[in-house]
């Protein structure tokens, strides 16, 4: 037998990491084992899988109405308590957790009111480190003991001087780029410091200054486009922003541009009718099927969105009356009873 290991080291075998599928509930990391056997189910009928997941779907979002009703309790308390934007969280935590959490938040306000003052007016997303995002939400993570959430709370006012040193360099790019605007849509990008993005922001513009690439001042206003660090090519977005990547050789992006503005400028002006479909087929759905939420994963764009709900539509489904739909890639019955379907289901 051949005792070479999975990177060429002799004598040693490879044995990746299983952890227990409590760490996965209990972190909000998927289970690569349960999306390897739903990726295995991707070809399950959709009217016969929800005709087997119903009943347990429908136990798991009984169990669950209290503690629903409790985090927004506790959401709208703190909202108010503290005057936040908004109270989000970047992974798919369950209910429980999410109470949790903000359980500890309210203990802090009570504790250290004046320090949680200085998040008045942003957004608090639960992640998995503290910090400032770029896009200037107050990081909490989850895994950090309080004591560093109460020192990021009184240095909060700091992060000022770097937000403006930030739109400083974005409105340099944008100069670069013949008036094009740099924007960030956690949606789309890795959740990033905003010493991260900063640095990022600073390396692309490096790139570019030492080209000076030949745009027309103000040529490509109205364009939009966002970074990327894990692509290689410049691509155009389905709602009509360039996806950059921040090592794109300058002189390819140059002529990417060009040859696409007037495409990026079409797809804009359809933007808003795109959403415009998106909303209104999801509400439709919603009151055909009386669901009591429909909403999608992030990585599934909005032609795909209003491509499913069309579909959907068209189908008598009495199993989804008063259930939480969640529109992605894959079947599954999340912990607290929402129901997961791929968007392109099969009959």
């Amino acid at each position: 037998m051949d005792s070479q290991s999975h990177n060429g080291t002799p004598g040693t075998f490879y044995r990746p990491i299983k952890w227990d599928k409590t760490y996965y509930a209990f972190t909000g990391f998927k289970d690569p084992e349960e999306e390897l056997e739903q990726a295995q189910k991707m070809e399950t009928a959709l009217i016969s899988w929800l005709d087997m997941n119903e009943n347990d779907a429908k136990k798991k979002l009984k169990n669950s109405l209290p503690l629903r009703e409790e985090l927004d309790r506790l959401k709208a308390k703190l909202s108010y308590q503290l005057q936040l934007s908004n109270i989000r969280w970047q992974r798919s935590w369950g209910i429980a957790h999410r109470c949790s959490q903000l359980h500890s938040l309210s203990r802090l306000a009570q504790q250290s009111p004046e320090v949680l003052w200085n998040a008045k007016g942003r957004t608090v997303i639960f992640t998995d480190r503290s910090g400032v995002s770029a896009a200037g939400h107050v990081m909490l993570g989850t895994m950090d003991v309080h004591h560093h959430w109460i020192k990021l709370f009184e240095i909060l006012p700091s992060y000022c001087n770097l937000q403006r040193k930030q739109m400083i360099l974005e409105d340099r790019i944008s100069h670069l780029l013949g008036g094009m605007q740099i924007i960030y849509m956690e949606e789309l990008q890795p959740l990033l410091t905003i010493e991260e993005y900063y640095s990022t922001l600073d390396s692309f513009y490096s790139r570019l200054f030492s080209q000076r690439l030949s745009f027309h001042p103000r040529s490509l206003r109205g364009l939009l486009f966002i970074l990327e660090k894990d692509q290689y090519a410049p691509r155009l977005h389905e709602l009509g922003h360039f996806m950059v990547p921040t090592i794109c050789d300058p002189v390819s992006l140059h002529l990417f541009i060009l040859t696409k503005a007037q495409e990026a400028r079409d797809k804009l002006n359809r933007k808003e009718e795109l959403k415009m479909n998106e909303r209104e087929l999801t509400k439709a759905c919603t009151d055909k099927f009386s669901l009591k939420r429909l909403y999608k994963d992030p990585s599934v764009s909005s032609a795909q969105m209003t491509h499913c709900c069309k579909r959907l539509l068209e189908k008598t489904l009495p199993y989804l009356q008063g259930m939480h739909l969640c529109i992605s890639h894959f079947y599954s019955v999340l912990q607290d009873g929402d129901l997961c379907i791929p968007w392109n289901w099969k009959i």
